[in-house]
């Protein structure tokens, strides 16, 4: 690949895999260069060992400041995921986008995982990281459609100083999806803003190319929406349906819960525990509603 920008995927498992593939698979500009998880012996790591990317594992802050110094070193671009950013409020999380920038990151992301933030709540993560930023270090915006604000959001971000948005051609993506990329650009087409695609190419191959992969469609359902109505990591929706067949619950009651724990990204084997948790308590009292006085709150 000529021409390219070698980069470094640094975020946990499953967010990872994806950019990772989508760099992979569609990226005429990037070309894989390394792919940081939370777990070395998580699926995603396996995956991009198959796939020829290097992969390695991050668990804390000094481990990771190690890969970031070394991928600079190999002159890539990189940038750090603050996954489930509704879960830290603005300065807790601006003053975690420092530390990965005084590492050597090039862009830190506000990573909505569970497509929690509000338009208001990422406009304030986004400002609060700018503040504390170098004018030097770019800001992403990760969103997903849980509450069907992902496009607003990502709007919001860059009008607030994000200047990298990540999306997907029918928001293909976990839970609801994330930014359809289609839709964000006739939005921003809308408003004048320069995006150099062909919109009704994207539309055609979203509907044409990408939709026909979906074997579970990627939309705003009861399920996908009780994900951001909770803050729950997108990537368990799979995982916490397979316990509700399995052990006869509903599917919200057990990402309420997951929700109400703040359970994160790599704590997927928990959601069993929280079924027959629920189990027990349903034998024993009956069976009861969503608590919502109990929701994480968005900050």
């Amino acid at each position: 690949m000529t021409g390219s920008t070698r980069v470094a995927v640094i975020g946990p498992g499953n967010i990872g895999t994806d950019l990772m593939i989508k760099v992979l698979r569609t990226s005429s500009v990037l070309e894989m260069g390394a792919m940081v998880g939370i777990d070395p012996a998580s699926d995603g790591l396996a995956r991009a060992a198959r796939m020829g990317v290097p992969a390695t594992h991050c668990t804390e802050g000094d481990i990771a400041a190690q890969h970031i110094a070394r991928t600079r070193e190999l002159d890539m671009d990189v940038a750090g995921l603050l996954m489930l950013s509704h879960m830290a409020p603005p300065r807790e999380l601006a003053a975690q986008a420092k530390l990965m920038e005084s590492y050597g990151a090039h862009c830190v992301y506000v990573t909505d995982s569970g497509g929690r933030l509000t338009i208001r709540d990422t406009a304030a993560r986004v400002d609060a990281c700018r503040d504390v930023l170098d004018e030097s270090t770019e800001i992403g915006i990760h969103a997903h459609q849980n509450l069907g604000l992902s496009v607003a959001n990502s709007i919001s971000a860059v009008e607030h100083g994000a200047v990298r948005v990540d999306g997907a051609l029918a928001g293909m993506g976990a839970g609801a999806g994330n930014t359809p990329l289609e839709v964000v650009v006739a939005a921003i087409d809308v408003m004048g803003w320069r995006h150099g695609t062909n919109l009704f190419a994207l539309m055609d191959a979203a509907d044409d190319l990408v939709r026909p992969l979906q074997d579970r469609p990627v939309r705003v359902d009861r399920e996908t929406l009780t994900l951001g109505y909770a803050g729950v990591y997108s990537s368990f929706l799979r995982h916490a349906e397979k316990a509700a067949a399995t052990y006869g619950l509903d599917t919200r009651d057990i990402l309420v819960e997951v929700g109400r724990r703040r359970m994160v990204g790599g704590q997927e084997d928990m959601i069993v525990d929280v079924a027959l948790d629920l189990v027990r308590e349903r034998d024993d009292n009956g069976p009861t509603g969503p608590l919502i006085a109990e929701q994480v709150p968005s900050r």
